[in-house]
């Protein structure tokens, strides 16, 4: 039954908005086997239409759940030692964080959860490792692998969401946070969509295995448009919460049920589905149409910078990711979080984008905190905020718009960047377009036009369906240039026939300087009242309104 809602504030929409973009995934059907990560570019990131409800009989089932907005607020109970091979081969159970708010569903594409482990041995052996999530008091739909933990490795483990505030909980009669060492933000404020276990001993580790020659990252290639290929901590790649999620993907059948991707598990979804299939011939259809559960499994995906950065524009710029062997994906080589952030540390070059103070992953109670922002550097390998202005907001915004290395880049590279695949095409057509969005949302989530005291330096052209289609970029402190005015001279894109900067939110609603939080890193925390505040391009143009893609809530 529909409620009536009373009129929502500026921030309420623009956190709607925020949560509508980031939450892009990828569905896509399978056939005659897992998904093989490389090919993916070319599939569409969209919030599917799934439907959950309980048995009748009182027993827990993932299964296809009335329309309305899902609640975004879920929490994973972390097994038992989750740091060891028993552990990472348990899955994880995913349920409400209050009930009240309505049932969280590892199926529903706007609420599924993510984990991704990395797993380092003694003598440097590097490999990836992703740990199932199943809907709490159900089963996988095929056992999940279990890894290789020699004596003596290190294990990180990190976490992404689809939705706005992930919580992590210790299981029943264990204390499994504090035996993971398990990070979730600070005391009375979660990071949103991210967290980690023992990601700082990891990114040691592998400091001591670089430092002995024991693990070699390898070097960064050259781009096309001549420059070193990018990182996730290039400023041309970072948005506003930059090295937030994970690069797993699960399997899910038309049922609800999840497995890793990995042959194994296709083969025990197909025969789930053979078997099916008998008992849908007792019963009459007109053979045209197939059951639900006759449909192929899809592939659940986690809308990431680094998904974005290794699936999507590594390709369009002829470059390749730091890969090592998937133990849950039949040893084929994947990227991941930690190796990305091993590739950066190493490779990446002045001007290197660490997380800000105004990343709003970071911010407690919409104010900057320094004990917050250390905490989800310390889970991506980056060092503290340091004394020497590091960290802060207004000299991110000018790097990230205002160099030849930031978001230029990518408008010089439009002609490579509009033959790629459009990671949502509901948004926008083709990469260029979709990035364009991304970076004017992300000068309103981080508070730019406050900080630095201009207007949003993109504009955006959208078609009679809402989808951005083109955008310009206008140097720092320079008006967006009305429809069809642009002068190629000062733009760093060709005029768009219709074009609208991306609205900006009031003053009062933006990052301001504040004192740092006296809260510590805590291992479960409760959610906080609001998601992180977030700006998706908001533009008129030709009697469209360009749509926000899901790829951000903070993030994409």
């Amino acid at each position: 039954m529909s409620r009536n809602r009373s009129p929502r504030s500026p921030r309420v929409v623009r956190r709607d908005r925020a949560r509508r973009w980031k939450r892009s995934k990828l569905t896509v059907a399978l056939v005659g086997g897992p998904v093989i990560l490389a090919v993916v570019a070319g599939s569409v990131f969209a919030a599917g239409s799934r439907h959950h409800r309980r048995q009748g009989d009182g027993e827990a089932s993932a299964q296809p759940a009335s329309a309305g907005t899902p609640n975004a607020d879920c929490t994973l109970i972390v097994p038992e030692h989750p740091l060891t091979a028993r552990g990472l081969a348990t899955p994880y159970e995913l349920v409400a964080t209050d009930p009240a708010k309505g049932a969280c569903h590892e199926s529903h594409p706007d609420q599924a959860a993510f984990v991704e482990a990395a797993i380092l041995t003694k003598d440097g052996k590097l490999t990836v490792y992703n740990p199932l999530v199943v809907d709490k008091g159900t089963k996988p739909a095929a056992r999940p692998v279990r890894p290789s933990v020699p004596a003596g490795s290190t294990v990180g483990i990190w976490f992404g969401f689809n939705s706005a505030n992930l919580t992590l909980r210790t299981s029943r009669h264990s204390n499994s946070l504090a035996q993971g060492k398990c990070v979730n933000g600070v005391r009375g404020s979660v990071f949103g969509q991210f967290a980690y276990c023992n990601a700082p001993a990891f990114f040691r580790a592998a400091d001591d295995r670089i430092a002995h020659k024991q693990l070699a990252i390898p070097a960064l290639g050259t781009a096309k448009d001549g420059l070193p290929c990018p990182t996730t901590r290039d400023f041309s790649v970072v948005d506003q919460d930059g090295s937030d999620n994970v690069v797993t993907h699960y399997l899910a059948d038309a049922r609800g049920r999840i497995a890793q991707n990995n042959a194994a598990s296709a083969r025990a979804m197909s025969r789930a589905r053979r078997m099916d299939n008998r008992g849908d011939r007792h019963h009459h259809h007109d053979g045209r149409t197939r059951s639900a559960q006759a449909a192929t499994p899809s592939d659940l995906a986690n809308g990431s910078d680094n998904l974005l950065l290794t699936q999507f524009m590594d390709p369009a710029l002829g470059c390749k990711p730091f890969t090592a062997p998937n133990q849950s994906s039949d040893g084929r080589a994947t990227s991941a979080l930690a190796l990305d952030e091993l590739s950066a540390a190493a490779n990446q070059k002045a001007p290197i984008a660490l997380i800000p103070q105004n990343d709003p992953m970071t911010r407690v109670d919409g104010r900057a905190s320094v004990e917050k922002t250390n905490a989800y550097r310390a889970g991506v390998g980056m060092p503290a905020l340091g004394a020497d202005g590091d960290g802060d907001g207004a000299a991110y915004c000018r790097t990230l718009f205002g160099d030849p290395t930031g978001i230029q880049r990518i408008f010089k590279d439009k002609s490579l960047f509009e033959e790629a695949p459009s990671p949502d095409p509901a948004t926008a057509p083709n990469l260029f377009a979709f990035l364009a969005a991304r970076a004017s949302g992300t000068f309103d989530d981080l508070g730019c036009d406050t900080l630095l005291g201009v207007s949003n330096p993109v504009a955006l052209t959208a078609d009679a369906d809402g989808r951005v289609t083109d955008g310009v970029l206008t140097p720092l402190g320079q008006t967006p240039p009305a429809p069809g005015t642009a002068d190629p001279g000062t733009a760093d894109s060709a005029s768009p026939t219709a074009s609208a900067s991306s609205s900006s939110s009031p003053a009062g609603d933006r990052p301001t300087a504040s004192a740092p939080s006296s809260a510590g890193p805590s291992a479960s925390v409760s959610a906080p009242d609001s998601a992180p505040a977030s700006v998706p391009a908001s533009a008129s143009a030709s009697g469209g309104t360009a749509k926000p893609s899901r790829w951000t809530d903070g993030g994409r």
